[in-house]
């Protein structure tokens, strides 16, 4: 039994190890992200606009879509004059 309890821990430790190390590698990507983002507000981008940019491009062509759509029927309704130009 104490071999199971061996085998259970070294398991655990290797599991425990490569957490450990993909959480040291997300940080040094967030921290790598965080210097482009100033790099691009150095070069004068806003980056609360830059950060809705990457949000809205990670949906896919539908979802972004509706949501324009419903985004659009919202602002008209409060009279706040949001829409597509036409012409």
């Amino acid at each position: 039994m104490s071999d199971a309890a061996g085998v259970a821990a070294d398991q655990l430790k290797a599991f425990v190890e490569r957490i450990e190390r993909l959480e040291e590698e997300k940080q040094t990507i967030a921290d790598d992200i965080k210097d482009v983002y100033a790099e691009a507000k150095g070069n004068g981008f806003d980056v609360k606009i830059l950060r809705q940019v990457i949000r809205i491009r990670r949906q896919d062509k539908a979802e972004r879509e509706e949501m324009e759509e419903i985004l659009e029927l919202y602002m008209q309704a409060l009279g706040m004059g949001y829409g597509k130009v036409e012409g």
